[in-house]
């Protein structure tokens, strides 16, 4: 099964904005968003995309990139 991969990192790097100033504009806590960059949650919610889209000017396909030969953390 496929694995949804979380680019933030990246669209952050190319918008030289650091996760201080993401996270003031998103309105999300340093340590929140600090999950999202890393991949290390299992779900966003859509207005918390729409935010970070909208403070570095993406889209969400920019942020998300799904990988049909990753392994998911959660396997059963």
């Amino acid at each position: 099964m496929g694995k949804i991969v979380l680019r933030l990192d990246r669209v952050m790097a190319d918008r030289k904005m650091s996760l201080n100033e993401l996270a003031d504009r998103v309105g999300v806590s340093n340590v929140n968003l600090s999950k999202i960059k890393t991949g290390k949650i299992s779900a966003v919610r859509f207005s918390t995309l729409e935010a970070i889209c909208d403070a570095l000017n993406c889209q969400p396909g920019d942020i998300l990139e799904y990988d049909p030969n990753g392994q998911s953390d959660h396997e059963d």
